[in-house]
């Protein structure tokens, strides 16, 4: 077999990773995405006067991961993948912007971020989509926006209110993040600091996906009880952010007794992150080998309290709000996401779940192979701003019992324990369900063991795409429902 197989979390010398010829490999690519496997990563790293691309690819109903790898010399060209499978379009638009490998026959290349190193702007220029006529007119959005919100460029090309086609230019919030952690890959309370500020609303999700991928390249087996910890806090992150996304939906219909209730109930939660480690984001919570605070049994009682009684509040919240008529008017059959579009161009998370796409970390690539909990992925099928506001909600009461049993079988165990040395020259991919679906970060060391390679994909570089398709043929003022429904992240794709 011209592939390594591993699984979540099963670090692997770079020496049994295969390397073939590009044709081959491309060969070997298209062949497993037809049997079902999807892409996971598909990136570069600059070796000498040349580039290797390493290529990962999952097949999640048997919990398996597939590496490959591929050299190319400075200059060189590869046959784009992407006419045949629209999941890898960012993927080589980002590789040739980094190493200027080109994907030749890429239906549309153009840079991913802005004032990234390697290709420069100017020599591919961001040129967007226009449309001819009369009565067409363009209506652009940003980057600047007013109030807090992260800069990204919106274009919209419109027949009256009609929206025929978005296009979404991102970048501009790039900070050179995996640059960072090769450049201060001697500092571990640095790079644990970096992991947790990748995306902002993601602190848990990131640091823990960063800690276990360093974990397993220093063979460090956590106890179960910090596992346990990290689980609850990853969960009350997936509650919080959905809560505050129902709120903000809630707003966005102008349903206020929603977004006020919602946005309360989202204060209980993140208060109760507060009382467990000091931050209402998590911050401080994770540790390389463990996590930094214990839930004690005085504090058990409170989480199991404020828990039992938010689940009784998220029932009757969401029981109003997914019954009011006004509500379903501009929910339902708008932004409407199909199956068939979901896979083709490779969408993750609560989105892909609410188009019918059955894929959850948790249940699909657990930590090790070892799951702390069952996860049911659940799905719909409408792929409208009603299923992605529903699927919180059936994602808020999973987390509530998976924080619940965690509680109830709580054990003893150290909080923390002491990395030894990463195993050099070697490679591991760490995985995990974070709210928005499939993080995926990718760590190679040297000969010292040292880390000479950090791959980092937010489930936002999955499912931006999605929030420009998803407004096609919609009105203008259906935009903010419809991109609040998908609630991505600029920071963790611009990185």
């Amino acid at each position: 077999m011209i592939w390594t197989e591993i699984k979540n979390l099963q670090s692997v010398s770079l020496k049994e990773i295969p390397n073939l010829e590009f044709h081959k490999l491309r060969e070997q690519i298209v062949e497993m995405i037809s049997k079902g496997c999807r892409l996971i990563q598909f990136f570069g790293e600059k070796i000498n006067s040349g580039v290797i691309l390493y290529v990962v690819l999952a097949d999640d109903e048997q919990s398996k991961l597939f590496i490959a790898s591929s050299n190319f010399n400075d200059g060189d060209s590869f046959d784009s993948i992407t006419p045949e499978f629209k999941s890898f379009h960012l993927f080589e638009r980002e590789f040739y912007e980094q190493f200027g490998i080109k994907p030749q026959g890429h239906p549309w290349l153009k840079p991913v971020r802005k004032g990234i190193a390697g290709i420069s702007k100017e020599e591919i220029p961001y040129e967007f989509f226009k449309m001819i006529g009369e009565e067409v007119h363009e209506v652009g959005v940003g980057p600047i926006h007013a109030g807090i919100i992260e800069p990204g460029h919106f274009r919209f090309s419109c027949h009256g209110e009609q929206i025929h086609h978005l296009e979404i230019e991102l970048g501009f919030q790039h900070r050179g993040i995996e640059e960072l952690f090769i450049r201060n890959k001697n500092n571990p309370v640095y790079l644990l600091k970096l992991s947790e500020s990748i995306a902002g609303d993601t602190v848990v999700g990131h640091a823990g996906t960063f800690a276990r991928a360093i974990e397993s390249l220093s063979e460090n087996n956590i106890s179960r009880r910090a596992m346990v910890i990290r689980t609850i806090a990853l969960e009350l992150e997936r509650i919080g952010i959905h809560l505050g996304d129902l709120s903000a939906l809630s707003g966005d219909v102008a349903y206020l007794t929603g977004n006020a209730a919602f946005g309360a109930l989202r204060t209980k939660v993140i208060n109760t992150t507060l009382a467990i480690c000091g931050s209402r984001f998590g911050h401080g919570m994770i540790a390389v080998g463990g996590v930094n605070y214990d839930i004690s049994s005085e504090l058990k009682e409170k989480i199991l309290d404020t828990i039992n009684k938010l689940e009784e509040d998220v029932e009757i919240a969401a029981e109003v709000l997914f019954s009011s008529a006004s509500v379903l008017a501009r929910f339902e059959k708008t932004g409407i996401i199909t199956n068939e579009i979901a896979k083709e161009i490779g969408m993750v998370g609560p989105a892909a779940r609410a188009s019918g796409v059955a894929i959850d970390i948790r249940s699909d690539h657990p930590f090790g192979g070892f799951s702390l909990f069952p996860v049911h992925k659940l799905t719909l099928k409408s792929g409208d701003v009603f299923a992605r506001a529903y699927i919180r909600y059936i994602e808020i009461t999973q987390s509530i019992k998976i924080i619940k049993e965690q509680l109830e079988t709580f054990s003893e165990g150290e909080l923390k324990k002491t990395s030894s040395e990463l195993k050099p020259n070697h490679f591991v991919i760490s995985l995990a369900e974070g709210w928005r679906g499939e993080i995926s970060h990718t760590a190679i060391t040297d000969e010292n063991g040292r880390l000479r390679k950090y791959k980092i994909k937010d489930p936002s570089f999955n499912n931006w795409l999605a929030v420009a398709l998803s407004v096609k043929n919609n009105g203008v003022s259906d935009f903010p429902l419809c991109n609040k429904s998908f609630n991505l992240s600029y920071s963790g794709f611009d990185l």
